[in-house]
């Protein structure tokens, strides 16, 4: 149902590009568009949805620039309303005049997410694909943007559908068994009532599974590179960037401070933190950044322990308290200088032999950062990939539920049907269908403006 009154523009894209847009959305949006923007023929005059040259002037018909427009009538836009847009050059002072005059022409400055907000509202997505606008623009990796792109296509959408229509089936039959309890219908048995609600246990589940991996395709992980002074961590960072970040020396403590960087290992976004070597030190300014690579080390998931392959374990300790509930890979670098470290068995665990300097063993120790991020071999892009947002309501309705399974054998439809109110209700504000409007204006004040 459609509730907007007014009309809003925004920049639509970034600018400083050789094109910018400026956006319209609302009933007004042609006849506003109409104020600024002349060409051959009245916008509107041509076939919708077809581009055309013009001049785009201010109040005072002082030119701005010569600008491309083009009006999309509702139903059939982004929004579900009238769309104007407006193809200008890319200066900022273009793309700043062109809003203004727009604006003192009577439209409203859109706020955040707010054109994709009036396309849900209008029934144009559910709230699965306006979340995933955002994805695709926030997209880290190709396997992130496909996952995405697959949301916004109503992939998930349609998952939860499946849940809501199989729990609605059963509310339906329980509510009307309660109305017409004296009447001998054909009623479903308890058997099939249960494996209904058995099935959508099972989709939901299926679904909530895949939480872990969205979250890391939208956040990434965290890793560290730890270990003694001169083992060699700085090299390998700029080996996985692919360029020179750190400095790289033979001299002890060179790198005194943390060093972060974003790197894309197997379509993860991996958030690298080159830290400090970790020892025993008189020197204040090194004292303060040991102390900072305990704190980079205690706040990522995945530490690579790195060991000078040339030197004995015993002068490369590490606080173990540190260490604790991490995913640790141990790494022994400097393996060019043909040293047989046997770190393994005094570890008891397994241990990559690396060469920061030539490369060797990068591409094996990158599977292993893959593994263990995920936790699992991991080769396939995930057919879903939920925030936590679903994972939560996932996670409500599961245990709706669970409470409900056991009363539908003893026939407690009145306490069954609560169960099944609150579990579709969950289900429901996944894809927008029973969400409150607090929880729309904290989704969509998510996104910039112009989306």
């Amino acid at each position: 149902m459609k509730v907007q009154e007014d009309t809003i523009a925004a920049i639509a894209s970034g600018v400083g590009g050789s094109i910018a847009i400026i956006r319209l959305s609302g009933p007004d949006a042609l006849p506003l568009a109409q104020q600024v923007w002349s060409g051959s023929k009245k916008l509107g005059a041509f076939s919708p949805r077809t581009l055309q040259l013009g001049e785009l002037c201010d109040a005072d018909g002082t030119q701005i620039d010569r600008a491309m427009a083009v009006y999309m009538p509702e139903p059939r836009s982004y929004t579900g309303e009238d769309i104007v847009e407006i193809h200008t050059h890319g200066g900022a002072m273009i793309t700043r005049l062109a809003l203004r005059t727009l604006l003192n022409a009577g439209a409203r400055h859109a706020d955040p997410g707010e054109f994709t907000k009036r396309a849900f509202i209008n029934g144009k997505m559910d709230l699965t694909q306006a979340e995933a606008v955002a994805d695709v623009i926030n997209a880290h990796s190709e396997m992130a943007l496909h996952t995405a792109n697959r949301q916004l296509n109503g992939h998930l959408g349609r998952k939860v559908d499946e849940i809501l229509a199989e729990l609605t089936e059963v509310l339906a039959e329980i509510e009307v068994r309660m109305d017409f309890v004296e009447d001998d219908l054909n009623w479903k048995t308890t058997e099939e009532l249960t494996g209904a609600v058995d099935r959508a246990i099972v989709h939901a589940k299926e679904l909530l599974s895949h939480s872990e991996e969205g979250q890391i395709l939208r956040n990434g992980i965290r890793l560290a590179i730890a270990g003694a002074p001169n083992a060699g961590k700085s090299s390998l960072m700029n080996l996985i960037l692919g360029h020179d970040r750190a400095i790289v020396t033979d001299i002890p403590g060179t790198t005194r401070d943390t060093l972060e960087e974003l790197a894309h290992i197997r379509s993860i976004p991996v958030h690298i933190t080159d830290t400090a070597g970790l020892r025993e030190t008189d020197d204040i300014v090194e004292q303060h950044g040991v102390k900072r690579s305990y704190t980079s080390i205690q706040q990522s998931q995945i530490v690579l322990r790195l060991l000078d392959a040339t030197r004995a374990l015993a002068t490369q300790p590490i606080e173990d308290g540190h260490l604790e509930g991490k995913k640790i890979i141990y790494v022994a670098n400097k393996i060019d200088l043909n040293p047989t470290p046997g770190f393994a068995d005094e570890l008891n665990a397994p241990v990559y032999e690396l060469s920061a300097a030539t490369g060797g063993g990068l591409a094996t120790l990158l599977d292993a950062i893959e593994e263990a991020a995920w936790g699992h071999p991991h080769h396939q892009e995930p057919d879903v990939a939920i925030n936590s947002r679903h994972s939560a309501l996932l996670q409500e309705t599961l245990d709706q539920l669970a409470l409900a399974l056991p009363l539908i054998p003893d026939e407690e439809f009145e306490l069954l049907a609560i169960n099944l109110r609150t579990a579709i209700d969950a289900v429901g504000k996944i894809t927008g269908q029973t969400v409150a409007p607090d929880i729309l204006d904290y989704i969509f004040d998510q996104f910039c403006i112009g989306k």
